[in-house]
């Protein structure tokens, strides 16, 4: 089983993680961390490294899904990653966007998380698009 974390700078995980309460419901092994400004770096460290540790326990890894590449929330994601003393398996993706979160929860029964972690960058980059008029008419009533 999988877990994971969404982080970003000021309010943008927990605002996903509510929009996607609104569309999906509650999404299962799904938490998030956000760096605040009153908070600080510091904080965040902390506030990451507790909830990495609690999300740890039973989980075959941990994806992490950050807003920014080379951001404090990614570096700080990264050092733990990385971190040869670190006993949980993670994997680091940037870009966390909407679909990205929802297509998230259909991984978590996997137990290779680099694996969930390509897999979810080829999903969503197939809802990344520019949108153009439809050649039929579409009807307003789905």
């Amino acid at each position: 089983m999988l877990k994971v974390i969404v982080i970003s700078h000021g309010p943008m995980a927990e605002a996903l993680m509510a929009s996607a309460r609104m569309v999906y419901g509650e999404l299962p092994h799904t938490s998030h961390v956000s760096l605040s400004e009153t908070g600080g770096i510091e904080a965040f460290k902390q506030d990451f490294a507790h909830e990495l540790q609690r999300v740890s326990g039973g989980a075959d890894g941990v994806l992490v899904l950050c807003d920014l590449l080379c951001g404090t929330p990614y570096n700080v994601a990264c050092r733990h990653a990385f971190d040869p003393d670190n006993a949980i398996p993670m994997a680091v993706v940037t870009g966390v966007n909407f679909p990205m979160l929802l297509m998230s929860a259909d991984l978590l029964e996997g137990t290779d998380v680099e694996r969930a972690a390509q897999e979810l960058v080829a999903q969503t980059g197939e809802t990344i698009v520019v949108a153009q008029p439809a050649s039929t008419a579409q009807q307003d009533d789905f």
